[in-house]
């Protein structure tokens, strides 16, 4: 799909903003649990706009090597003197991965940077990111992503609720010991017309095939990244000895790994996440180089304010988003956004953005409230 590119704008100045937020619940994963974010937001002042970004690491390096506090320190010191040094701070979205390339990995930090760009200049011209993304769909169906609980009982409450709300597919997290009794009763309870699919999050592995075997009678859409990312001949083996597909999240952190993956028969689905990949536009070629190989992907989550998840939703309205994403309501996780529109559910879906830029504007006021620490650099 041919993109039409749009003028660069020249930087003033870029504001890293950490804010704290509770989560309404405790979201655990085999990585550990969650009981609160500390999330870095980025800020981009250009040419009397401004655009934002979210970083989607995490308190801590469990789900990759980048974390908060480091992602705060590489973007101060590394990312933002090489950005704003280039071309006296005339800046283009398409080419702040080119420009930030130098610096080795440190995905999550660019994505960001590169978001705030973005929505900047979306926002100078009139764009939506919708509209610069491609999307074909003003709503997306959506999916809810349900932690590891303390009791199965507790488990069969939560997805209750969760399809009382109205979700249209439940996804569980699994590990060793936590994986055919909860989906079996999940089954067993809701049935099987029930969407259902499993991630793994890395936490099996190669000789756990026939382990992994044992969930196709469940006819799940999807096992997720049953072992460490950067397996991907495992992933191969395991996707022999298994019917259920295998989809890859953490192993996909560009479009040239989704083709070696796809092509050495590690995966038949891909996730893709934004800040995992480096950014938006990344993400936009790994849905490209899926759709021309006939691999279905859908859009997964990292606990993001309204900011990233609107940016998610235009992202999830491309056309090769055939499966339903990890893309829930704010008050999935947040008893308030930070954000004047938060996304809300109606009837199973979501509706994309369609103003300027992500769409929805911050709410100063309590994000103020909620700010930790502000760090402010110019040009």
């Amino acid at each position: 799909m041919v993109r039409e590119s749009i003028p660069p704008i020249r930087i003033d100045r870029i504001e890293l903003r950490r804010i704290s937020l509770p989560l309404v619940t405790p979201f655990r994963t085999s990585f550990g649990t969650e009981t609160a974010r500390d999330i870095l937001l980025v800020r981009v002042e250009a040419d009397g706009v401004e655009g934002w970004g979210e970083c989607v690491a995490g308190n801590e390096p469990l789900y990759s090597s980048e974390y908060v506090e480091a992602c705060q320190h590489v973007t101060a010191h590394h990312l933002i003197p090489r950005l704003l040094g280039h071309d006296h701070g005339l800046v283009d979205a398409d080419r702040v991965a080119e420009v930030l390339e130098p610096i080795k990995d440190h995905r999550m930090s660019k994505g960001a940077l590169e978001a705030a760009v973005l929505d900047a200049q979306l926002r100078q011209h009139g764009l939506s990111m919708a509209d610069r993304f491609g999307a074909v769909q003003n709503r997306v169906p959506s999916g809810v992503s349900v932690g590891i609980m303390d009791s199965i009982d507790q488990l069969v409450s939560a997805v209750g609720r969760y399809l009382d709300d109205g979700y249209v597919r439940i996804k569980l997290k699994i590990e060793p010991g936590w994986d055919l009794e909860p989906v079996a009763e999940i089954r067993r309870t809701f049935g099987d017309s029930v969407p259902l699919q499993v991630d793994a999050n890395t936490a099996y592995t190669r000789h756990d095939g026939p382990h992994l075997a044992r969930l196709d009678e469940f006819s799940l859409l999807l096992i997720e990244q049953p072992l460490p990312e950067d397996d991907v001949t495992g992933h191969a083996l395991i996707a022999r000895q298994v019917e259920t597909p295998v989809c890859l999240d953490e192993s996909i952190t560009s479009a040239a790994a989704a083709v070696d993956a796809i092509e050495r028969g590690a995966c038949s689905i891909v996730n893709i996440k934004a800040g995992r990949v480096g950014g938006y536009l990344e993400a936009i070629r790994v849905h490209d180089v899926c759709a021309e190989r006939g691999v279905p992907v859908w859009c997964g989550g990292m606990l993001e304010t309204g900011i990233g998840r609107a940016m998610n939703l235009a992202l999830a309205a491309l056309p090769n988003f055939t499966l339903t994403g990890d893309v829930s309501a704010s008050e999935r996780f947040w008893a308030r956004d930070i954000v004047d529109e938060p996304v809300r559910l109606q009837d199973g879906h979501v509706h994309v953005p369609t103003r300027p830029g992500s769409g929805v504007e911050v709410d100063r006021k309590f994000l103020d409230s909620v700010t930790t620490s502000t760090v402010e650099v110019g040009r």
